[in-house]
């Protein structure tokens, strides 16, 4: 695996995601006389920044994360920085994508990246696609439709491990407040911090 190939096309997709303003007011326009859909922001990236990719991925590397899943992949940025980090560990993630041209997408940027080997692409509805997973999740990230983070966590809560870590972002959005007062309410299972200046969540499971 090369590393400036890695950087190479991080750097190429962060730019390119820099126009998403223009991209998401096109989805914004479709909304305006009904409820928000998945597919109003078919071309948009709705990225992480390159400081969250950075922050999850020293994470995955300090706490030796192998089996990493992620809800919603869009085009491959946050994936690729969770498989460059398990290429180090040995691990391997496994993410989700609803949107069968989003998914296609985002297949071939980590290809260019040279993780293909690292990723597992699950296109369409999340609590469909994992609902059979079934091995100990060491990480996990939540960044996919928001009215989705506290039933996929939910689902995927008997896979926790005393290690376990649990990134949720955009939890400034409305629909993550339901996973946030869940999360917040059992303090005795979960121990959670706001990151990225407040609009992310860093959960680990309690002592």
């Amino acid at each position: 695996m090369n590393k400036n190939k890695v950087e190479k096309i991080l750097n190429e997709l962060h730019e390119d995601a820099k126009k998403d303003y223009l991209r998401i007011s096109k989805g914004m326009v479709k909304s305006i006389f009904r409820p928000m859909q998945p597919a109003d922001f078919e071309k948009a990236y709705l990225p992480i920044t390159k400081s969250q990719g950075k922050a999850m991925h020293d994470l995955i590397l300090k706490n030796q994360c192998k089996n990493v899943i992620e809800f919603g992949t869009s085009f491959g940025i946050s994936t690729i920085y969770l498989a460059d980090a398990v290429h180090q560990t040995g691990g391997k993630v496994i993410t989700t994508e609803l949107l069968e041209s989003k998914s296609k997408i985002a297949q071939a940027n980590i290809n260019k990246a040279g993780l293909g080997n690292l990723v597992e692409i699950r296109t369409g509805d999340a609590m469909e696609t994992l609902k059979d997973y079934a091995e100990p999740i060491d990480f996990l990230f939540l960044d996919g439709w928001k009215d989705l983070y506290l039933p996929l966590f939910q689902m995927l809560e008997p896979l926790f491990h005393h290690r376990t870590l649990i990134y949720a972002d955009n939890m400034d959005m409305a629909g993550t407040q339901y996973y946030g007062n869940y999360v917040l309410g059992k303090k005795q299972v979960y121990n959670s911090k706001m990151v990225n200046e407040g609009k992310a969540m860093l959960t680990a499971i309690a002592a």
